[in-house]
């Protein structure tokens, strides 16, 4: 499936950057008050917040990186 990267581009910009960058992740973003914000954790928040914005036929999948060889991703599975 293939949506708008523009569309997509706003879906991160105001449901991730927006909300997320450079941001204290355990003080400022609500998800993470009582979650620690480790790797695993944040890829599941950051696929709960853009997973309502794409069409339920579309798959999605996140990675989230720490460095070129230590990564997650996560597809709602």
């Amino acid at each position: 499936y293939v949506i708008d990267i523009k569309d997509l581009k706003e879906i991160i910009k105001t449901q991730i950057e927006d909300v997320m960058d450079h941001k204290n992740l355990n003080l400022e973003v609500e998800e993470f008050k009582d979650l620690n914000p480790t790797a695993e954790n944040i890829v599941v928040v950051i696929y709960n917040r853009i997973k309502p914005f794409i069409k339920s036929e579309m798959d999605l999948e996140i990675t989230l990186y720490e460095t070129p060889r230590n990564f997650v991703t996560y597809s709602g599975k």
